[in-house]
């Protein structure tokens, strides 16, 4: 009775040692869980300038990235691309958006209703997600223009004083050139009545 105990016993840890490896080897060809890594999660730019949205992704098998938009003006998908495959672009955001290879995006010439939430969501093909979150502040260019006024005022004064300076010694030296001028044409006038008069 003993012995077809121990022959099952070590059929049991057989099947289980062979299961545990088969197991594990199809672990290691399954892709693994998708990661994704967001450096910057709040940006602050200004009027017409260009933002980068960078993120970075990666996964065993192919992956599909998409971007969205949320604001108050509501929700739009920027794009959608699938590594290795071609991008399509929302027509509203045509021309104004560059995707990269590590899921990354850069908007051009941003405006104010581009402000608010980008969502990335990276699925391998196997259905494996991820999602991460970055916050953009579009700031209007108002302070800059003032500052911008304020220093030309300042330039165009501080030039307007050097001119009234320039052309007041310009004015004092030409008066003084003519009180010279007159002052010589005295002194030979009178040189010349006295020459007559001793000629006389």
């Amino acid at each position: 009775l003993m012995r077809p105990l121990r022959g099952c016993r070590g059929r049991g840890v057989v099947l289980g040692t062979v299961t545990l490896c088969l197991a594990a080897g199809w672990a290691l060809q399954t892709p693994g869980v998708v990661s994704l890594v967001v450096p910057q999660p709040n940006i602050n730019a200004t009027v017409a300038q260009n933002i980068l949205l960078s993120v970075e992704y990666s996964c065993r098998g192919v992956a599909t990235i998409e971007w969205k938009h949320v604001s108050s003006w509501g929700t739009t998908k920027i794009v959608e691309w699938k590594s290795g495959n071609s991008v399509n672009i929302s027509t509203v955001y045509k021309d104004r958006v560059t995707t990269f290879e590590n899921g990354s995006i850069q908007l051009l010439n941003v405006g104010m209703r581009d402000a608010g939430y980008y969502f990335i969501t990276v699925t391998e093909e196997y259905g494996t997600n991820t999602y991460g979150t970055i916050i953009v502040n579009v700031y209007e260019i108002i302070y800059e223009d003032l500052h911008f006024v304020a220093v030309l005022f300042a330039f165009l004064a501080a030039v307007s004083a050097i001119l009234i300076c320039f052309m007041w010694l310009c004015n004092k030296s030409l008066h003084l050139f003519q009180k010279k001028t007159t002052h010589k044409l005295t002194a030979s006038t009178t040189e010349e009545i006295e020459l007559e008069t001793i000629e006389c």
